[in-house]
């Protein structure tokens, strides 16, 4: 059936955690629209097709279930958290079940921006990819450090005050508002973040200066499927390599969550399902159910890494063709985070980044699919920066292209630890090797315009130099003018 034919429903669970007795409630009136699979999405969102013609009748049903829900639209971003991680991958720290708790229910608002809310000590939740991103600090015991990525840019400022747990959702309530405002003037200071924190007002709130920035974790992605003991409890992670789960079967797991008195289960920035708190006499019960309805477990560890876009079954095929590529060749991916990107303005996790775009993009026109493998800056998912290591390659190059970039990686992870036996170059050797070669930079989201690429989505020819495109060029990101872009040194920027 025709993709317009479909509307997307999405019901947000705020930091991923679900109440076993409201999701049944929603599962069933699923079940009455015949609808046999949903699917969880990157910011821990139920996320339901449905045919147009049953929307009407479906809606009904939430709206007597008292359900929020969107349709079509993300006008109000579901909150993420890490607290799926906490106890089983997350230990000894002061943020625990009832602090993210008590700050998700004292967010009684709908934010308009992304806001993530991270444990520092763990890189299963993605850190910066809200635009109001509060990591919890590490030697101050219920202080929060506050990174902004300012909505539809690359650019984060991190804020030189740390927050106090109870003042919190208040900050959050009014950072959002301003950059709200922001997002809907036309100020080009609107990426400004010292601007953006002084017009914070901050009477009746506990703040203090932090005394050094924030320190991102490496990436490390803990194995998040099967059956796994902790302590004297089992957790149970559910992973489904389709993004698709059987409405049936999450109905039984509701009803076994209430049957074992487990007040809750939790949906992962990963798409699964996280299970914590079963005990050792229901063991069998749960690995019953798995048995049940076929459930598969432990995947490879190279498939579970991968984060694709929200229905985009183009990437899942990709994301299939290449996995199956690792794995026939034994490839060795831990620690690396892949990202399939198929469109314009989506966003992934990823230390290596797969970017899909096309030869021919005219008029609604998309011809001759090419592949682009980015890096981010020091292959941590948490940094915004793209380095292009491979451009403008055909599907069939790509699996090989992406076996060279984990070589890469780990050939800088393994010269990271020698930088300081590794001798200094003297200055003129310094100036021999380093020859300068100037790129154009928007100032608004920081994207690159490389004239040795070019851009084919804007029927631009590599090779085309930076002042010869026409006044009308925008930024293929943003859509900030030409006349905002600023030269800078491809040294800098790792190039």
């Amino acid at each position: 059936m025709h993709q317009a034919m479909y509307e997307i429903i999405s019901i947000s669970f705020k930091g991923g955690i679900i109440s076993p007795g409201k999701l049944l409630n929603i599962l069933i009136a699923v079940t009455k629209s015949n609808i046999r699979f949903v699917r969880f999405g990157l910011r821990q969102q139920l996320l339901i097709d449905m045919e147009a013609y049953k929307l009407k009748a479906f809606t009904i049903e939430l709206d007597a279930l008292g359900i929020d829900y969107e349709v079509n639209a993300s006008n109000y971003p579901n909150i993420i958290s890490s607290y799926p991680a906490e106890e089983i991958f997350i230990r000894n720290t002061w943020l625990t079940e009832d602090v993210y708790k008590d700050i998700l229910d004292a967010i009684d608002f709908k934010p308009s921006v992304k806001v993530n809310l991270c444990n520092s000590n763990q890189s299963f939740t993605p850190m910066l990819t809200g635009n109001i991103n509060w990591i919890a600090a590490v030697d101050n015991e219920h202080y929060w450090h506050l990174i902004i990525r300012f909505p539809k840019t690359n650019v984060i400022f991190e804020w030189g005050q740390l927050c106090y747990t109870n003042s919190l959702p208040e900050v959050t309530k009014r950072i959002a508002k301003l950059l709200t405002e922001n997002l809907l003037s036309d100020a080009p200071q609107h990426t400004n973040g010292a601007a953006l924190f002084s017009a914070l007002t901050t009477e009746n709130l506990i703040l203090k200066d932090a005394d050094h920035k924030v320190d991102l974790p490496n990436f490390n992605l803990p194995y998040y499927e099967g059956l796994n003991r902790y302590f004297n409890k089992y957790w149970l992670g559910v992973y489904s390599r389709d993004e698709l789960f059987s409405v049936a079967f999450l109905k039984k797991m509701c009803e076994m969550c209430l049957a074992t008195k487990l007040g809750q289960l939790c949906c992962t920035p990963w798409k699964s399902i996280i299970i914590k708190g079963i005990n050792e006499k229901d063991k069998g019960l749960w690995s019953n159910l798995l048995e049940t309805y076929n459930i598969n477990m432990r995947h490879a560890a190279n498939e579970l890494n991968f984060q694709v876009e929200d229905n985009c079954e183009e990437g899942l095929m990709l994301k299939n063709y290449l996995v199956n590529f690792l794995s026939a060749g034994d490839t060795r991916t831990s620690g690396i985070c892949f990202g399939i990107k198929t469109r314009r303005k989506s966003e992934v996790f990823s230390s290596i980044l797969i970017r899909r775009r096309h030869l021919i993009n005219f008029a609604g026109l998309k011809l001759f699919a090419l592949y682009d493998i980015l890096c981010a800056k020091d292959f941590n998912p948490n940094e915004r920066t793209g380095v292009v290591f491979s451009a403008g390659n055909p599907k069939f190059l790509v699996p090989e292209q992406l076996r060279r970039s984990v070589i890469k990686f780990y050939n800088y992870r393994a010269s990271a630890t020698q930088t300081q036996s590794t001798p200094a170059l003297n200055k003129s050797e310094n100036s021999v090797l380093a020859e300068k070669k100037f790129l154009n930079q928007c100032m608004n989201c920081l994207s690159i315009y490389n004239e040795s690429l070019g851009e084919t989505d804007q029927n631009i020819r590599a090779g085309t130099p930076f002042e010869d495109l026409p006044e009308t060029y925008c930024c293929p990101l943003c859509e900030t003018e030409k006349k905002h872009f600023r030269e800078i040194d491809s040294i800098t920027l790792g190039l």
